[in-house]
């Protein structure tokens, strides 16, 4: 069993627009910034069959190898700090496993810094 992960970037997905009671102004600067500088759905969505399909290793972490991860082909990409939390890994992993009913067998796996 193999885990990795994914991130879309800055996706136009559409997400931001059912903020509710939006004032017009921001409205225009969110539709304006997503316009110029996001990637279409089907661009986010290949970070995360990047993840799942290529050569990636366990714990690995992909997502656009553009500007500031917003864009681009994906690639593998560096985690924060938070991400390298081996206790709040643990919880999560467990959490899951709660919440889906499946449990998985955690092997002692070290994931490589990039």
């Amino acid at each position: 069993m193999l885990a990795t992960a994914a991130h879309p970037g800055m996706a136009a997905t559409g997400l931001l627009g059912h903020l509710g009671d939006e004032r017009p102004l921001l409205r225009l600067l969110r539709t304006t910034i997503t316009s110029r500088f996001a990637q279409s759905v089907d661009d986010g969505a290949l970070p995360t069959l990047y993840a799942a399909v290529a050569d990636v290793p366990g714990g690995g972490y992909a997502g656009p190898g553009g500007f500031l991860q917003g864009r681009g082909a994906p690639k593998l990409v560096g985690r924060s700090r938070a991400a390298w939390d081996a206790a709040l890994a643990r919880r999560l992993w467990t959490a899951s496993e709660e919440l889906t009913r499946i449990t998985f067998p955690l092997t002692a796996t070290k994931a490589t810094k990039r």
